[in-house]
């Protein structure tokens, strides 16, 4: 059960898809469950929960309608039931574990308290909307059997910063197919196609919305020598607003929109490039950045949050502080990298692999399924 999914493009639904492609390959049979775009976007084998448009957030729907689908789940009989996210779904999917006696799991992905402010349909001050969430938050996660977090940081922002009290708390990333981000070698075709031959290429891939900073990354690169480039692969409310800042700082031949790309095009991407940047410090695992690392990227990004957690500046790949000084210096040691930093971030990213968090979730899983016998 997800608060995200198809055709919206963030995070949470990487995870959702790559987690369900791996886990029935295992032999598991998964069910998604998530919010109805309409009938346009509907796939095949997914339940639709009604939804409405979210107006504060463009590609986003919210089943904020009063149904709870505990008859479905009766008669899909899972297991478990894992829910992604701490909206409406999961409100939903606590109510209908509780009535059918499903254990549930649940994944915090998104920092709600860092971005409310900007998303939220109550027009309050900053830290009115953060108590509430707070005391959200609280009675929320207490009451799944497990609350997984993708990194530790995020596990202790969650004790620490919001005290919360969970029956169980564990860190399960979600892998990447370090098989499938691999150097392709059609990296000169998208050079190409921008007629970037000999340019260096810096790429930013993710969803386009305020929280990833980008427009920190086009004022970075701005006094850099003019053969350095910025190509940004993706989509989302700050589209307009960051091609604006593009043309206003005069880099319309230095800045490249390629929208949003997917599937084996995207590896092309990944290929043409020669470093990969983050300014996010609002990441709680960083699945384009460990992407980048399969694919033999070296990488500039934010200290803090995820990318302080599996990026060690200097030995497997480079932190900044956020601005731009510090930003545009870590480029530029990106772009020089030796091959020992190239060597340690491609392993990082194995470490992240399909094979090892899979097989660390289904444990997890396992235990929660086991405990539900031992307590009948």
């Amino acid at each position: 059960m997800t608060d995200s999914y198809l055709p919206t493009t963030d995070g949470v639904v990487t995870a959702v898809i790559m987690t369900t492609h791996v886990l029935r390959s295992m032999g598991h049979e998964v069910f998604i469950m998530a919010p109805d775009p309409g009938p346009d976007y509907r796939e095949e084998g997914v339940y639709y929960l009604r939804a409405i448009k979210f107006k504060q957030y463009t590609g986003y729907f919210i089943p904020i309608y009063p149904s709870i689908p505990t008859k479905l789940i009766r008669k899909i009989n899972p297991d478990i039931i894992h829910v992604r996210g701490i909206a409406c779904m999961a409100l939903k999917a606590i109510v209908a574990a509780h009535f059918t006696k499903t254990p549930l799991v649940l994944t915090y992905d998104t920092v709600v308290t860092e971005v409310i402010q900007r998303y939220s349909p109550l027009k309050l001050k900053k830290e009115t909307l953060v108590k509430y969430a707070s005391i959200y938050l609280r009675s929320l996660l207490k009451r799944p059997s497990v609350i997984m977090v993708p990194t530790d940081c995020i596990g202790e922002e969650l004790v620490n910063d919001l005290h919360i009290v969970s029956k169980r708390m564990e860190t399960v990333p979600t892998g990447i197919d370090t098989s499938h981000f691999v150097n392709n070698g059609k990296g000169d075709l998208i050079r190409e196609k921008y007629g970037l031959e000999d340019k260096r290429i810096v790429l930013f891939v993710g969803r386009l919305s305020f929280e990833k900073n980008v427009e920190l990354v086009i004022r970075s690169i701005k006094p850099m020598d003019k053969d350095i480039v910025l190509m940004v692969v993706g989509d989302g409310p700050s589209k307009v607003e960051l091609e604006a800042l593009a043309e206003e700082e005069g880099l319309t031949d230095r800045v490249f929109f390629a929208g949003y790309v997917h599937g084996d095009e995207l590896v092309d991407y990944y290929s043409c490039a020669n470093v990969f940047v983050s300014a996010s410090v609002f990441e709680t695992q960083g699945f384009t950045v460990q992407e980048a690392m399969s694919t033999g990227l070296p990488v500039a990004c934010g200290r803090g949050r995820a990318f302080a957690e599996f990026i060690r500046d200097g030995e497997n790949g480079y932190l900044f502080d956020i601005n731009e000084d510090d930003c545009r210096e870590a480029i530029g040691k990106a772009l020089d990298a030796p091959q020992c930093v190239l060597d340690a971030s491609k392993k990082t990213a194995e470490e992240y692999g399909l094979a090892p968090m899979t097989e660390k979730l289904v444990k997890v899983y396992e235990s929660v399924i086991s405990q539900r016998e031992v307590d009948r």
